[in-house]
Parts: C-alpha cells; structure tokens; sequence
C-alpha cells in the first residue's frame, strides 16, 4: 500500500511511518519541520525512517497549507491511503500565536481534503483532538457527546477539521476517519509536553510546574497504543452505505476515541516519574492556566467494539520505559 504521512517527523507522525514501513508499506513523508519545538529531534526521527525504509521512504520538506507546493512535490506520487497527522500542536501556545493554527490546522487540512477528493483516495485517516470536548463534565468523554464549546483556539480548529471532513464525507464521498488522540506520551516524544518536560527538569534538578495545584487528570496512552488504533483505522475505511458512524455521521466518515481508557492523577505521574528517574522532584504549585482542562477520560467503547481496539500499555509500565529512552537519546 502507498501511503502518503503529514507530519512525518512529528512524534506520533514518525511512529506511525516506522510501523508501516516495518509491515512493507511505501511511504511518502511531509513535514514542514518548523521550529516549534528543536528541528535536531525531527531530522533525528526522520533518520531511523530513511535508514528504515530505504527506497520505500520519500520525504518532503514542505508546509501543506501552500496547496501549490504540495501538488508540485506529490505530482506523480501514486497515493492510496492518507494519515494526515500534521498540525500546529499545543493548547497554550495557541494563545500566543493564533495564526499558526489559522494557517496550518484550518487552510492545511482543507489543502489534504482537497488531495484525497482529487486523487480518489481509498482512505484518510486525521488527527483531531481530545481537547474538542473542552470542558464537558460528563466523564469519560465518547464520541457521541456534544463538543460545542472549546476553551482553546487549537481545540476549536480540530472540532473545525471534524466539521469540515463531514462537509467532504456528504458532498465528494470521501472516506475519512477522524482521531481524537488523548495525552500521548512515549520514546521520541515532544519536548513541550508535560512527561518530556518533567523527566528533564527532574533529571536537571530543576522544579516542575504543577498546574491547578495538582488537582489535574489526564488519560495517559502510549504510543504503541495511539499507533496499534490509528493502523486499524487506516486499514478500515467507513463504508458509505448510509449506516450510522461513530460520532454519528451517516456519511462514509467515522469520528474515534484512542486513548487508555483511564484517568489518571498527575500526582501519580509525577511520582512514578521520580521513581524512574531516582530523585525527588521539587514541585511549583500554579493555578490552573488558561485554555487548560481538569480531566480527560476516553470512553473508547466505539473504536473497541468496531475495530477491536483494546490497549496494553499502563502508565506503570509505560512511564519507565519513557525515561530509560529519554536517558539513552541525551546520554544523561
């Protein structure tokens, strides 16, 4: 199968294509490597795809939300499924700069609608966002509840992507699937989230930030788990037979939860991090910022019940593994 990734050099984006490669899938990588976060970490990851995949790997340096770059670089490219997992990513940053997810969340993943019509793509798999449910009470979160209300920009652009994937569904028959990822964590992870931040800052003996006193949950899921769901959804595309999706669309598009299936303490985190780490972690106790949620929990009964989904990876098992990677990749 030819697969064309967005994101490739991202955490999860990268993950996915070592796994594809690894089943003798053709890949074809876009990433317009900015510099949110280190590019050394990116050009890392896309180092273990070329030397993974050989000539079944093709990368591209460039930005989607430029529809013309995009076509020149993929003109002659065979294409049959597309993960589109590229996107401004962070809930706080998008306070600070609006634009960027204007640009890359909203104009880019209407560029990749656009390709998979155009092309006739068996598939596209998407990234949303657990941050969509905003600050719904209701727990665990499922993909049937309401999602009207985001307390984020970045939460808003993903539950857009959803509303704009249902227009493309209805009008072109496209098959489209739409991720609502959860806290994901694991080897090659991003800087900016909470378990890479904390193990470095533990390690360095420097104090960590502890949102809302503490008082935050979250359902942790390993990256293993993330991937073991996005390849069973790129593998089974939402028939168009006017049947009820999950999420509720009677189109050929499907909306899932992957996450552990469990909401755990941060505090709890933070200790088994400490733990691995073997040091005491000094803790800044801060309110709760701006755009942030107490509690994430997926209900993921439709992606168990449809495709099997089950995860295997406990924050007990999953949390040293993460350290012992963050250990050997810096040599600390």
């Amino acid at each position: 199968m030819r697969v064309l990734v967005t994101g490739a050099a991202g955490f999860i984006g990268h993950a996915l294509c070592q796994r594809l490669l690894a089943r003798g899938d053709v890949v074809t990588g876009i990433d317009s490597l900015n510099d949110y976060y280190p590019v050394q970490l990116k050009r890392d990851r896309l180092a273990t795809l070329s030397a993974a995949g050989g000539n079944r790997f093709a990368f591209h340096h460039l930005d989607f939300s430029d529809m013309a770059a995009l076509n020149a670089a993929l003109d002659g490219t065979g294409i049959d499924r597309i993960v589109h997992l590229g996107a401004q990513a962070g809930v706080r940053y998008s306070i600070e700069n609006p634009q960027a997810y204007v640009s890359s969340n909203l104009a880019g993943h209407v560029n990749l609608l656009e390709l998979a019509r155009h092309r006739r793509v068996e598939h596209m798999v998407y990234a949303s966002s657990s941050s969509v449910y905003g600050g719904n009470a209701k727990l665990p979160f499922a993909v049937e509840d309401r999602v009207d209300h985001p307390v984020s920009l970045y939460a808003a652009t993903k539950r857009a992507d959803e509303l704009m994937s249902e227009t493309y569904a209805h009008l072109f028959r496209t098959p489209l699937t739409g991720l609502r990822f959860f806290t994901v964590y694991g080897p090659w992870g991003r800087p900016d989230m909470m378990m890479w931040n904390f193990t470095a800052k533990i390690l360095a003996g420097q104090p960590i930030p502890v949102f809302n006193h503490g008082d935050m949950y979250r359902d942790f899921t390993h990256i293993d788990d993330i991937i073991a769901g996005v390849m069973a959804c790129l593998d089974h595309a939402p028939a168009d037979d006017g049947a009820e999706k999950a999420g509720g669309s009677i189109k050929p598009h499907a909306l899932y939860n992957i996450g552990n299936n469990r909401s755990e303490p941060l505090l709890k985190v933070i200790g088994l991090l400490e733990e691995a780490c073997g040091r005491k972690a000094a803790m800044e106790m801060l309110p709760m910022q701006p755009g942030d949620v107490h509690k994430t929990y997926a209900d993921i009964e439709a992606i168990r019940r449809d495709l099997g989904y089950a995860p295997t990876t406990s924050i007990e098992e999953g949390v040293p593994s993460f350290v012992r990677w963050y250990r050997e990749y810096h040599g600390v």
